[in-house]
C-alpha cells in the first residue's frame, strides 16, 4: 500500500485532493452525464480511473473506492465495482471464459455461484467440473486441454474448508489457467489474494466493506494480465454502481480494520464456548485446530472474521428450527458482515456433487456481530438448553 501500513492506508487511500477538495471525504456525484468543453475533448476522452467520460465508467465517488480497494492488493492493476457480490462473481467468470471452455469449481461454493455455473454458463457452452475443496496441488490432475479457469472460495461456504490457495494457483499458472477467488470471508486484510497467486480477487462488498447492512456492493481486483479483459467485459455487460452505494462502501472501508478485529475476537470467544457444549457435535471455524484445512489457515491467513458454522448434536429440521427461533439476539436473515449477529439453517448435503457431507446433526451458520460476546453466549446457552430438553 505504497509503503504505508494497512490501517494507515485504509484511512488515506482513495482520498485524492482533486476528488474531495477541501472536505474530508470525496462527495457523492449523482450524475449520468459528464460534460465536455469541446467536441474535440469529447472525442479524445477515454474511460478509466480519474478520467471523466460517462457516469457508468465512474466518477470521483467510484474512483475513491476503487483505488482504495486496489491499494489493499499490492501488484493489482485495478478494481471494478458491481451492484452485488454475485454480479462481481459472474462478471469475473465471464471475463476469462468462452464457449467450449471448462471451469473447475470447488464443491463447497456459494449456492448462487453454483446456480450460475449450472445454468447460464451451461447455456452458453461452458462446462463446469466440481472438485474437492481440499484437493490442493492435486488439482493439476483435473486440468485438461479445455480448462481455462479455476474458482476458489476459502473458507468454503457453510462448511468452512480452507483451501491451499498457493498450491492451486501454482498448478494453474504452470498451465496458463486463470484463478479466481471469492475472498469475502477474509477480505484482503486477512488474506492478500494476489500475493498468494490469485488473478482475480472477488469481494461481496455488501459484507465487511460496507459493514452496516445498508448497501449492496461487489468488487473484483485484478492483476495487470487480467484487468483489461475484466474492465471490457464489465462495461460490455453494463455493470454499474450507484454513487450512493459507492460512497457507503468507502465510508465502511475506513473502519474495516477495527471492525474485523472485533468480529474475530467475538467470534472466537463464541466458537470456543460452543465447542464445550454437550448439545454441539462440531464447530467449523477455520481458526480452530479440528476445522478442515486449519493448518492452511494458520499458514496463510492473518486473521479470522465473524462467520462460522456448527453442528447440533442429533435432532433434525424441526429441532433446529426450534433452536433458531428461540434465539433473541441473533436475527434470522441471509447475508452477513454487518455489525449485527445473524443465524441461518444450512443443508450442504443438498447441493454437493463431488464430496459427501455427513454430520451428527443439522448445521447452523452464525455471523457474530459487534455485540458483547458474553450476551451472545448467554443467548445461545438458553436456546441450547431448550434444544437439549427437546
Amino acid at each position: 500500500m505504497k509503503g504505508r501500513r494497512t490501517d494507515t492506508g485504509l484511512i488515506h487511500s482513495g482520498r485524492r485532493k482533486e476528488w474531495r477538495g477541501r472536505i474530508v471525504n470525496p462527495p457523492v456525484h449523482r450524475s449520468s452525464t459528464i460534460l465536455f468543453d469541446t467536441v474535440e475533448d469529447m472525442t479524445m476522452a477515454t474511460p478509466g480511473l480519474g478520467k471523466p467520460y460517462y457516469a457508468l465508467h465512474g466518477t470521483p465517488t467510484h474512483w475513491a473506492l476503487s483505488e482504495a480497494l486496489t491499494e489493499l492488493e499490492p501488484g493489482a492493476a485495478g478494481t471494478m465495482l458491481y451492484s452485488s457480490g454475485l454480479a462481481a462473481v459472474t462478471a469475473a467468470l465471464m471475463s476469462v471464459l468462452s464457449a467450449g471452455d471448462e471451469l473447475l469449481m470447488l464443491d463447497s461454493v456459494y449456492g448462487p455461484t453454483r446456480r450460475f455455473c449450472d445454468g447460464l454458463l451451461a447455456r452458453y457452452g461452458i462446462t463446469t467440473r466440481y472438485y474437492d475443496p481440499l484437493i490442493g496441488g492435486g488439482i493439476a490432475e483435473l486440468m485438461g486441454e479445455r480448462t481455462r479457469a479455476v474458482f476458489l472460495e476459502s473458507p468454503g461456504s457453510l462448511t468452512m474448508e480452507v483451501q491451499d490457495v498457493p498450491a492451486i494457483c501454482e498448478a494453474a499458472k504452470a498451465r496458463g489457467i486463470a484463478t479466481l477467488l471469492d475472498n469475502t470471508w477474509a477480505t484482503s486484510l486477512f488474506f492478500p489474494a494476489l500475493a498468494a497467486g490469485v488473478d482475480l480477487s472477488i469481494l461481496a462488498g455488501t459484507k465487511y466493506v460496507g459493514g452496516h447492512a445498508d448497501v449492496m456492493l461487489g468488487s473484483v481486483t485484478a492483476t495487470p494480465q487480467t484487468y483489461g479483459k475484466l474492465e471490457r467485459t464489465s462495461w460490455d455487460l453494463g455493470h454499474g454502481v450507484s454513487p450512493d452505494d459507492a460512497w457507503l462502501g468507502s465510508r465502511g472501508l475506513r473502519t474495516i480494520g477495527v471492525r474485523l478485529r472485533q468480529h474475530q475476537e467475538n467470534a472466537l470467544k463464541v466458537a470456543r464456548w460452543l465447542k464445550e457444549q454437550p448439545q454441539v457435535a462440531a464447530v467449523l471455524h477455520p481458526a480452530l485446530p479440528d476445522c478442515p484445512g486449519h493448518e492452511l489457515w494458520a499458514r496463510d491467513f492473518k486473521g479470522a472474521s465473524g462467520l462460522f458454522s456448527f453442528v447440533l448434536q442429533g435432532g433434525g429440521d424441526a429441532e433446529r428450527t426450534r433452536f433458531i427461533e428461540k434465539l433473541e439476539l441473533f436475527a434470522i436473515g441471509y447475508s452477513w458482515g454487518g455489525y449485527e449477529s445473524l443465524v441461518v439453517p444450512a443443508d450442504p448435503a443438498r447441493i454437493r456433487t463431488v464430496t459427501k457431507w455427513e454430520a451428527e446433526g443439522p448445521l447452523v451458520r452464525l455471523h457474530i456481530g459487534l455485540e458483547d460476546p458474553e450476551d451472545l453466549i448467554e443467548d445461545l446457552a438458553q436456546a441450547l438448553a431448550d434444544y437439549g430438553a427437546a
